[in-house]
């Protein structure tokens, strides 16, 4: 029998909630973000119902088996678990390490990039001019729910970050054409700092240049670029590697 309950809607980006699709995703958002949680739905053959109900008992959100509800907000994905959550501002801590992405393009790279820089201690990300919406339900899925253990934050410009978090802070974009390459001999030592990516298509405008000290990740001439999440990937581990991973 169904709830006595209207079916979720379809995603929007214009919705004050959004999705958490599968069952870890959803349970790292009733661990971690549990007042945001609004309903939990769940198949009749998802094996760890007894689990799921525990946690959602603990933070009082509804537990529901509802397998339509499922079909309707995963969208044809095989989806055994989704949380439903409120929308919620990201904020960023000024004595962390933080990486900042200027117009994200992909919402798979996005959500790799989340569980990336999560699995090297950074808890702080920024996102520069829009670009990919961050609560798409894709993007949550391909974190793996590590954006709710994240702090992210969006600004309109490289400007308004600046001047909310640039003093005292040492700024690194990475660039093609950047001045000084990354090795893990070569990379700074800083207290705090600011790892700066640009859009996938495109990288960093040529102003970054006049930005912090700008990097390069050398590479052979068989590739235009590497993939944003990979480059990311090498910047924050090379830099947490040589800096410390930051405190929690």
């Amino acid at each position: 029998m169904a709830p006595d309950r209207e079916l979720p809607k379809k995603y929007k980006k214009e919705f004050d909630h959004s999705y958490a699709l599968g069952p870890f995703p959803t349970f790292e958002m009733l661990r971690y973000r549990p007042e945001q949680a609004r309903c939990v739905y769940m198949d009749e053959r998802f094996h760890q119902w007894e689990k799921l109900q525990a946690l959602c008992d603990q933070a009082g959100v509804p537990c529901l088996v509802w397998n339509k509800a499922l079909e309707r907000i995963a969208q044809k994905e095989v989806c055994y678990a989704a949380g439903e959550f409120e929308k919620y501002p990201g904020r960023l801590h000024p004595g962390r390490p933080h990486v900042a992405l200027v117009e994200p393009g992909d919402m798979g790279n996005l959500g790799t990039i989340l569980r990336t820089v999560l699995g090297f201690g950074i808890r702080d990300l920024a996102v520069i001019g829009g670009g990919v919406d961050l609560w798409n339900p894709k993007v949550v899925r391909a974190s793996m729910g590590a954006v709710f253990r994240l702090e992210v934050a969006f600004f309109d410009d490289f400007t308004a970050y600046m001047e909310r978090f640039g003093p005292g802070r040492d700024i690194f974009p990475f660039m093609l054409d950047g001045g000084t390459v990354l090795t893990p001999e070569s990379c700074p030592q800083s207290p705090i700092y600011t790892l700066v990516f640009g859009n996938e298509a495109t990288g960093l405008p040529p102003e970054f240049q006049g930005v912090g000290r700008s990097l390069f990740i050398d590479q052979t001439d068989a590739v235009d670029s590497l993939n944003l999440a990979v480059a990311v990937g090498v910047g924050t581990y090379l830099f947490t590697q040589k800096n410390g991973r930051p405190s929690q």
